[in-house]
């Protein structure tokens, strides 16, 4: 049986949507009842009705079902009123959620205008003042008392008026209090939400939503598995909004939400979603509900808590063991594999697609962090020499013929049973995933060789790939597997999202060994290469680039959050494995970057301040001087290197 103790979700192996109650916002319910929401959050001024308003229709023109406004203060959560009142005038009724951090009162006043307030646990009713306190457990219960005290206002405004309630964690914004009971760990994120749901289910209030955001995807996941396993325990089943706060832009933002989003919605955990990228709200939307779509058709099995021995924590992240064969499984970084079999005059510009560039003049290859390590041929050959990093899979049949150096074979599963002797330090074996049985076992304890490429076929991928690793482990067999998946004549920004949720949800769970990825019909390798290495980068699992934690701006943004956030990452992208983080204001500043090396934060207009860790290093900041300011101060605690000059003269 799955373990009571670990259980969050109402199948590891069967896609089936957690049971919730449902909740009225304005009319538009959340629940298990009824489809998975989509909303956004405007990025103007709260207080300029007018561009406010025109945002928020474009944003619910492309499809927005909740729109969400900052109100940080009691004018702005006054002003709402007015911005309800032209949106209504203009025919639209899609309802509002006003987002409040520090200030009690505007809460109330937004809880009489709007369908929905968010309220952040960790500073409602706490200031952070970065104190570790020894709290006895009498003196954590008037802690406790003193938050009743200051939440019970809010509570009764929302019953009275029939206003819903996010209870929103962010991971970074933690009150000392919890810190200094539980660390800055998911279970105090669950912690600090729980303490607020208790008060709430005291005074008979349940019109609530819950949500666990974190900029670090697997924090994320572990903290939404932990509250919903929270919940359970005591009898608890509110919907959940989903979202990685603070995700960025283009497709590092896109993968980014699409795994943490993805992998929760694939264990049937989550009732709403808002992608937060660096862009304009409206280019949210298709994001969010391209994720949404893949779970309207997905084969819904009958639950069954079957017997299945299942040793992976989902709380804690730990890696499978497998053996090192070659440069793949044991200790080594996840792999990638490009898949050129379908592709005609293969030569050295297409390796400059992934992450190879020949230099012609100096006869030499230059590899990036972005090249791929190993190429699948199939039938295929290659007619010049490759950079000796490089190895190359073909199919067994081809391979044979040859045995060329750094060239190894690739069998299906009958001719691997047929007992042929490759006589290769490395050989490939695909196998479907429901095609593992005792024969393959036995035959893989006998083999040191071989690295499994498992695929599936299946609506449900993710499930099957976890089913597939739980077989092993319980066989007891530490062969290393390649993740692959094959998509056929897909866009390059679906392909981005589709292959995230059904990998990135293994790799999470700190299962396999390299992702092979493939487009059929529609292959364009650069994009699969770089979606690849972008998986891996947003699951913790190989670092190839510099991340940058920028939220999406809202009405409390104090500088062009896209603009900034460009121009930084221009000046600091070849800073491999640092992480940056752009705010726009101190609300989304040490608390929202919380997994950042460094920090970028707003604090008055043309003033910025800058981070290391959470530690304020330089106040008020001229803004044409930050930039140069940052730099500085990653040159001083050593993370700073030159960028490389590209040599032009490239084959």
């Amino acid at each position: 049986m799955e373990k009571l103790s670990n259980k969050y979700c109402d199948s590891i192996l069967a896609y089936s949507r957690r049971k919730t109650c449902e909740v009225n916002v304005g009319g538009v319910f959340i629940g298990s009842n009824y489809p998975i929401r989509v909303q956004s959050m405007t990025t103007t001024n709260t207080m300029d009705t007018k561009s406010t308003v025109e945002q928020s229709v474009r944003m619910i023109n492309a499809g927005c079902e909740y729109v969400r406004i900052t109100a940080p203060g009691r004018k702005e959560a006054e002003n709402l009123a007015n911005i309800r009142k032209e949106l209504r005038k203009k025919g639209y009724k899609t309802p509002l959620i006003a987002d409040i951090h520090f200030t009690p009162n505007a809460a109330q006043i937004a809880a009489r205008i709007v369908e929905k307030v968010r309220i952040n646990p960790g500073n409602y009713a706490d200031r952070k003042k970065f104190d570790h306190i020894n709290y006895t457990d009498s003196e954590y219960e008037n802690e406790i008392s003193r938050i009743r005290n200051r939440f019970l206002p809010l509570l009764k405004v929302c019953k009275e008026y029939g206003t819903a309630m996010r209870i929103g964690t962010n991971h970074g914004s933690l009150s000392d209090r919890i810190l200094s009971r539980y660390g800055d760990t998911p279970r105090g994120m669950v912690e600090s939400a729980m303490e607020f749901l208790r008060i709430c289910a005291d005074e008979n209030f349940h019109n609530i939503v819950l949500s666990m955001k974190a900029s670090n995807p697997i924090v994320m996941i572990q903290a939404y598995r932990l509250l919903v396993n929270s919940m359970n325990k005591e009898n608890m089943f509110y919907p959940l909004h989903l979202g990685v706060t603070e995700a960025g832009e283009g497709e590092d933002g896109r993968i980014k939400s699409a795994l943490g989003i993805g992998t929760l919605l694939e264990d049937g955990l989550g009732d709403t979603i808002r992608v937060s990228l660096t862009e304009e709200p409206e280019y949210e939307i298709p994001v969010a509900k391209t994720i949404v779509n893949k779970y309207k058709n997905l084969d819904k099995s009958k639950v069954s808590f079957e017997s299945i021995k299942y040793d992976i924590n989902p709380f804690e992240y730990n890696i499978r063991k497998s053996r090192e064969i070659l440069n793949i499984g044991g200790n080594n970084v996840p792999r990638v594999v490009n898949d050129l079999s379908n592709r005609k005059n293969i030569n050295r510009k297409t390796l400059g697609e992934l992450g190879y560039k020949y230099f012609k003049k100096d006869d030499k290859w230059g590899i990036s962090d972005f090249a791929c390590d190993y190429l699948f041929l199939g039938k295929n050959n290659l007619d010049f020499d490759l950079p000796g990093t490089l190895g190359v899979i073909q199919d067994y049949s081809v391979w044979v013929k040859e045995k060329r150096k750094n060239f190894y074979p690739l069998m299906k599963k009958e001719d691997f049973l047929k007992n042929y002797n490759c006589n290769t330090i490395l050989m490939f074996v695909e196998l479907e995933c429901d095609e593992f049985c005792e024969e393959i076992i036995q035959k893989l304890k006998s083999q040191s060789s071989v690295v499994l490429v498992a695929k599936s076929s299946k609506k449900n991928t993710m499930k099957d790939f976890r089913k597939f690793f739980i077989n092993l482990i319980n066989a007891g067999c530490e062969v290393p597997v390649l993740i692959s998946n094959s998509y056929h004549n897909i866009s390059d920004s679906k392909l981005q999202i589709n292959s995230t949720i059904d990998i990135g949800g293994v790799l999470i769970d700190g299962l396999g060994d390299g992702i092979f990825l493939s487009n059929k019909l529609k292959a364009n390798l650069s994009s699969i290469n770089k979606t690849s290495f972008g998986i891996l980068q947003a699951s913790r699992t190989r670092i190839t680039k510099t991340e940058y934690i920028s939220c999406p701006s809202c009405g409390r943004t104090l500088f062009d959050l896209q603009e900034v956030t460009a121009r930084i990452r221009s000046k600091t992208e070849h800073l491999k494995g640092l992480k940056i983080g752009i705010m726009g204001c101190i609300v989304n500043g040490p608390g929202e970057m919380a997994d950042a090396d460094y920090g970028y934060v707003g604090t008055g207009i043309g003033k910025i301040s800058l981070y290391k860790k959470q530690d304020v290093i330089q106040r008020d900041v001229p803004m044409e001087t930050a930039d140069k300011a940052l730099i500085d101060l990653i040159k001083e605690n050593g993370d700073w290197i030159e960028p490389i000059k590209q040599n032009e003269n490239i084959y």
